[in-house]
């Protein structure tokens, strides 16, 4: 059974693995973000109970 014999696809893993991880994610990584997080203060508030109709 061809699946069972790792040998040509284990070096294509290999090589595919270490090309994404050397050239292609850090010019992925270099691009600046579009939408910058911001520091948005915690604002707490208060849920409102529901006022049910039969109580």
């Amino acid at each position: 059974m061809p699946q069972l014999n790792p040998n040509p696809w284990f070096t294509i893993m290999l090589l595919t693995w270490f090309t994404f991880s050397l050239l292609i994610q850090p010019k992925l990584l270099s691009f600046t973000s579009t939408n910058p997080p911001t520091n948005k203060p915690a604002t707490m508030t208060k849920p409102t109970s529901w006022i049910w109709p039969w109580t």
